[in-house]
């Protein structure tokens, strides 16, 4: 596609976003943009970080908690990995929130954000995504960042092609990065890299869905091929979904009062470094010895059983309650359930939620 073609699209989107552009905390608009002000490459971070697999309106009052408890990356970088965990509960894919905390340390140390996605690729948990999004919106390099939405947007506006296997997919990714980058190549002197990202991002979160596209109010719709051949929900091809296994396991709530004993789970795997009530390990098998793993020798009561889906497996953790002496010796931490129950993940508040009701 030639750059008279990609300007018209780029000069549609512009247009569109201007009137059509979210209110989003952490971001400035192309107005506030006209009038000088830049987006804070910190909330930036903060943001595409929290939005990994998460909703906005999920994420919002995190990054709303987060930045008025440590408005600076700095604050962050000086923070106890304790109170950022704690922060971070409920969000999911916890090994994102030790990057999180590592990576604030690092830009603390240097002093600054690197401008560019190759400088911010160094920077702990920052791939190759979360890069181009912070260098596009932060700082306006002109690179595209490819998204849930952007990927969904340029793969029926060319109309890109898969077979649906993980090969035929993969390929189809190459094509969609190369067309969004030919539209950020395109931009004119005056174009800003961060406004065309996110309008392209908005464009696809309200209008170009993933189910019944509003192709009618779409400012692309006469130069999107796939509305062309009618059937836009077609696109993105992407590969067929294979089956979730199942895992199992136990969670022991132990009790003393109305406080339970967690434990941190180790620094690296899933949930690493969170805080959970003991737990047996996780197996594709149901184990023979349904107290296996459980802490010291406590008169433990089934009380149910919970299930919690993972991205790449379905969890389902049968559930123990047991009361200790006020002397007996744990050697976990012991915390107010209330407080607890705010501060575990996910999975973990499940668990002691059906302990103590």
């Amino acid at each position: 596609m030639n750059v008279h073609s990609l300007r018209k699209m780029l000069t549609a989107v512009d247009r569109w976003y201007r009137r059509h552009v979210r209110a989003l905390p952490w971001r400035v608009g192309p107005a506030e943009r006209d009038a000088g002000m830049r987006p804070d490459p910190y909330r930036v971070w903060l943001s595409e970080v929290m939005l990994q697999q998460t909703t906005i309106p999920h994420a919002t009052p995190y990054f709303e908690r987060f930045v008025a408890r440590w408005p600076t990356v700095e604050k962050l970088a000086g923070a106890s990995w304790d109170d950022v965990s704690a922060a971070w509960a409920g969000l999911g894919y916890y090994s994102r929130a030790r990057n999180l905390h590592a990576c604030a340390k690092a830009i603390a140390a240097r002093g600054s954000f690197p401008q560019e996605a190759k400088g911010l690729r160094a920077l702990p948990g920052v791939g190759p995504y979360t890069a181009a999004a912070i260098a596009s919106i932060a700082f306006d390099e002109r690179i595209a960042p490819v998204d849930g939405n952007i990927e969904r947007v340029v793969s029926r506006l060319w109309a890109i092609p898969s077979d649906r296997t993980e090969a035929g997919w993969r390929a189809a990714k190459v094509a969609i990065s190369a067309r969004a980058q030919a539209l950020a190549d395109a931009l004119p002197k005056e174009g800003r890299a961060g406004d065309l990202a996110q309008a392209l991002m908005d464009l696809g979160a309200t209008v170009c869905t993933p189910k019944k596209p509003n192709c009618l109010i779409c400012p692309l719709n006469r130069l999107c091929a796939a509305r062309a051949e009618g059937d836009p929900d077609r696109y993105p091809m992407k590969a067929e979904k294979r089956a979730v296994p199942t895992r199992f396991g136990a969670a022991f709530v132990l009790m003393r009062g109305d406080q339970v004993m967690l434990v941190r789970r180790p620094p690296s795997g899933l949930l690493g470094g969170m805080m959970m009530p003991p737990t047996s390990a996780w197996t594709e098998a149901k184990s023979d010895d349904p107290l296996e793993g459980a802490p010291g020798e406590f008169a433990w009561e089934h009380v149910g059983e919970i299930r919690h889906v993972f991205t790449h497996f379905a969890l389902k953790l049968n559930v123990w309650r047991a009361i200790a002496p006020a002397r007996a010796k744990t050697s976990g931490e012991w915390m107010n359930s209330d407080n607890a129950l705010a501060a575990l993940p996910t999975v973990g508040r499940k668990a002691v939620a059906l302990a103590v009701r």
